[in-house]
């Protein structure tokens, strides 16, 4: 209906699988090479997991393209069977004819048979076999046991069968139960695919755009990123949803462009809530907003010179005149200000995406209180979840003078601004406690940027992603982010972790949270103090030689029992085995390339001394 309309050639959001919109971002690619690693690893379980609309399938479809000619791949795309359908599913995929039966029904030995017999002709000849079950949550316990005894066969160097199971988040939880430990422990390799940052969120937009055909003025503008990031929470799919109907949208108002309020409606159209929740509020919000719009035209007609004084959190004033109030009510909607009891009362708030700000500002618009026309607010661009805790740190560092309770209005729903409270009262935080982690290391952080200064101390600032079992693995305290505000950041010092919850510092007290509400909390995102070993570079890979090289062939010689190596020597093929073993053992990322999570599970179990999560270790 709009491609004309813009210039395009087909409709650039289609949620179907189309190859030539294929967008891969670096989680994407990661989730590709754990994939094709598994593969030639010898065999075993290979574990991917997403949310839905993450793209999964985009991944093994592209998985499916990669594999290498000696390899036969079976798929299976509708998991919910019993034992007997799942092995009659994987002759048929396979190519496998059964022995002739009698009038009853095939026996389970029967099909297992053939299967093997299939495995050793095929392992024979030098060929692979890959078992691809997508929608594997939907497997029942009976199933996935079956399954674990498929792998059974094997040979001295490899399992014949290499099994990928894709599935949605609850397969970790199934995989995590008593009795599919022995499954679990022959998982080689797993891969949870996160959400798109807001950088490529923006990149998903153009590429998607521009292979429909968008000329060099796009209907998206690039301002518009970090919004559609935070309503369709970096999900691909919902991206698709909320672009194709915002393009509807400004369709169907004669504009050339799409506009943050044609956002938000559109969110409001295609992205369900539940009845009285948030999403009620944003749904309604056309009605009591034009409202409340023409209360404040009625204000004008009576006196256009007068200054509305609105009240925020008692101690605060924030002043505009009525005129102003009212031409950015009718443009941006009514606002919500907390009064700090739980209760919200309505505001009209400046949304910065209307008033022409540059990106960086439009996530957030700032009001000003009373007395400090000057005052600077520090605060993460609202929606951006990419944005580092030692960035924020770096923005709180360099405000002037803005009070820690500053009040903050949201450009992603225009009648829920948030209003900050000071620390301890439930609002968020200015800036992550690095200076009270590098603490716990026996560190006084000088002034300057937490991460900067750290690093002349030999203390390393890993900023990276990971859910809590990676937190448990790497066994250090580390800053958390959390969720707890939309579009705000805000920080939790994680200094204890076992199997009955999580200790966290959190406004200055400590917590104790069980791991279900630490789950809900967290939005994945770290930062934690590592220190390097000696002319330590970013990352060391195939053919690179020096200290750090002779560092990690030292390391890992000693762990696997070896006698000590040459110095001097490159990554080589045995190393880069070896490296890649330790690394799939220890559940990291299996590429061959030595980087923080690699060094510091190396020291650890080289015993060196430094600040645990688990105590007595």
């Amino acid at each position: 209906m709009y491609t004309q309309f813009f210039s395009l050639k087909q409709a650039p959001f289609s949620i179907a699988p189309d190859p030539r919109y294929l967008f891969m971002s670096e989680r994407h690619r990661e989730a590709l090479a754990h994939l094709l690693y598994g593969v030639g690893s010898g065999g075993g379980f290979v574990l991917l997991t997403g949310e839905i609309g993450a793209g999964k399938t985009t991944v093994c479809r592209c998985f499916m393209e990669q594999i290498p000619a000696n390899c036969k791949l079976a798929y299976i795309f509708n998991p919910k069977l019993s034992v007997e359908e799942l092995l009659l599913s994987v002759c048929d995929e396979f190519g496998i004819t059964l022995a002739p039966q009698g009038t009853g029904a095939v026996s389970v030995k029967t099909y297992v048979d053939a299967i093997n017999r299939y495995l050793l002709d095929s392992h024979a000849q030098g060929n692979n076999n890959v078992l691809v079950i997508d929608e594997a949550q939907n497997l029942s316990a009976d199933v996935l046991e079956q399954l674990r005894l498929l792998t059974n066969l094997e040979t001295n160097e490899r399992k014949l069968l290499q099994i990928i199971l894709i599935g949605q988040p609850e397969l970790r939880t199934m995989l995590a139960r008593p009795d599919l430990e022995q499954l679990a422990q022959r998982v080689i390799a797993r891969y949870h695919l996160g959400p798109l940052t807001e950088a490529e969120t923006g990149s998903y937009i153009e590429h998607r755009l521009a292979v429909a055909g968008a000329a060099a003025s796009s209907p998206f503008p690039r301002r518009l990123t970090g919004l559609v990031h935070k309503l369709a929470k970096g999900v691909p799919r919902r991206i698709n949803l909320l672009c194709d109907r915002a393009l509807l949208g400004a369709y169907v108002e004669n504009q050339p462009q799409v506009t943050p309020a044609i956002v938000r409606r559109a969110a409001a159209e295609v992205f369900a809530a539940p009845a009285g929740g948030a999403g009620a509020v944003r749904r309604a919000w056309p009605q009591w907003g034009a409202g409340l719009a023409a209360g404040v035209l009625a204000g004008v007609a009576i006196s256009a010179a007068a200054w509305q004084w609105l009240p925020v959190r008692d101690t605060k004033l924030v002043s505009m005149p009525v005129s102003r109030a009212a031409s950015q009510v009718v443009g941006a909607g009514a606002g919500v200000a907390s009064k700090g009891d739980g209760s919200t009362s309505a505001l009209p708030v400046a949304v910065g995406a209307t008033t022409g700000m540059a990106p960086a500002q439009a996530g957030a618009a700032t009001t000003v209180a009373t007395g400090t026309a000057q005052a600077g607010v520090a605060t993460a661009p609202a929606g951006v979840t990419g944005t580092t805790p030692a960035q924020v740190a770096a923005t709180a560092s360099g405000a002037s003078g803005a009070p820690a309770g500053a009040a903050v209005a949201s450009s992603i729903v225009p009648s829920a601004a948030a209003v900050a409270a000071p620390a301890g009262e439930g609002g968020a935080q200015s800036a992550p406690p690095l200076r009270e982690l590098a603490a716990l290391w026996g560190q006084s952080l000088p002034p300057g940027e937490p991460c900067q200064v750290a690093a002349r101390l030999n203390l390393r600032c890993l900023q990276t992603r990971g859910g809590v079992d990676e937190l448990r693995q790497l066994d250090r305290p580390a800053v958390l982010t959390l969720r707890d505000e939309p579009g705000m950041p805000r920080y939790a010092l994680l200094t204890a972790l076992d199997a009955s919850g999580a200790t966290v510092a959190l406004d200055g007290k400590s917590q104790h949270l069980s791991l279900a509400a630490l789950a809900e909390r967290y939005d994945g995102s770290y930062t934690t103090f590592w220190r390097a070993p000696r002319s330590w570079r970013d990352e060391v890979s195939d053919g690179d030689r020096g200290p750090d090289v002779d560092w990690l062939a030292k390391h890992l010689s000693q762990l696997y029992g070896l006698k000590k190596p040459v110095e001097n020597q490159p990554l080589d093929a045995a190393l880069m085995r070896r490296l890649r073993e330790f690394q799939s053992v220890q559940h990291l990322k299996a590429d061959g390339v030595a980087g923080p999570k690699t060094f510091i599970r190396l020291l650890q179990l080289a015993g060196v001394r430094e600040p645990r999560l688990s105590p007595g270790r």
